[in-house]
């Protein structure tokens, strides 16, 4: 049977994966995430003036209203975004009123307010999601592949579709603190979004690559664990790039012409598309060959 030695390459593929994950730790370490109101809690008030204004000095016509900002950020044709303790719409009127006397008309395009509680309980439901969406994933396949013939484990194949996915996760996650610290990015409710559709497609991924695996294994009886795994990714790998590469042009096409509220989003489930196709194929096989060689 013809099939690539994928799984002989299996710690060039681990020492690129660790290259690429390495800068976002140190950058979370470092720097950490940069969050948006909807975890800070706060307000977030987006206007767009007549004459151009600097943000320094909206900042100081904001703190003789008692308004504290935290950032100011300018866009194209006058527009700024600016972020804020918790305000009320009287409040924002007012500081609208005396940025009017100095730049022009001002226009209110978006006004937000978050609390702290909910921002801080939002963090702590995000942080759940993932961990309960994990669990949930390795009982799933762990019942999945419970016709896995002996001596190999179904559970080791749902763990290691979990730490596949992990590594995404973290992939995505450092590089939005790299974003977030030289580019201003900030972390929405719309990036945990995105963090679970990403586990969820590297899962579905992943469980393609598996499946044929459990379907080889009373057929190849004769082979070894590994060459099962390689010709089983040799079989399955047209498909895998085909749909992720119909998906990664769909987002492009969003990224292009979505609009700038979801241009973030969208960076972010491309990043985890093209690491979880990369994750399903190159990180969850080798480990599950390792885990079940192990114990051979």
């Amino acid at each position: 049977m013809n099939h690539f030695p994928f799984m002989k390459y299996k710690w060039l593929y681990f020492g690129f994966s660790t290259l690429i994950v390495i800068p976002g730790i140190i950058s979370l370490i470092m720097f950490g995430l940069r969050l948006s109101i909807d975890f800070t809690g706060g307000t977030l008030l987006e206007i767009q003036t007549k004459s151009p204004a600097q943000p320094a000095q909206i900042i100081e016509l904001a703190k003789a209203q008692q308004i504290e900002i935290f950032s100011v950020q300018p866009s194209p044709d006058n527009i700024y975004l600016l972020r804020s303790k918790s305000i009320t719409q009287e409040q924002s009127n007012l500081l609208k009123t005396e940025l009017g006397k100095n730049y022009g008309e001002v226009v209110e395009k978006r006004f937000e307010t978050v609390g702290p509680t909910i921002g801080a309980e939002l963090t702590q439901k995000s942080f759940l999601a993932v961990i309960v969406a994990s669990v949930f994933i390795i009982i799933y396949l762990a019942w999945s592949f419970k016709s896995v013939p002996a001596p190999y484990t179904s559970w080791k194949f749902g763990a290691s579709a979990v730490l596949a996915l992990l590594h995404d996760v973290i992939v995505v996650v450092g590089i939005f603190s790299l974003f977030g610290h030289f580019f201003k990015v900030e972390i929405d409710a719309l990036f945990i979004t995105a963090l679970l559709t990403i586990i969820g497609f590297s899962v579905h991924d992943t469980i393609v690559v598996f499946d044929r695996v459990r379907e080889n294994l009373p057929k190849m009886p004769k082979h070894t664990f590994e060459e099962i795994v390689d010709f089983s990714i040799t079989e399955t790998l047209n498909r895998s790039l085909n749909t992720s590469m119909t998906v990664v042009l769909t987002l492009t096409s969003l990224l292009l012409f979505g609009g700038e509220t979801i241009r973030w989003f969208v960076v972010a489930l491309l990043i985890g598309i093209v690491s979880g196709t990369y994750s399903s194929i190159f990180n969850a096989s080798p480990i599950l060959v390792l885990w079940e060689n192990k114990h051979r």
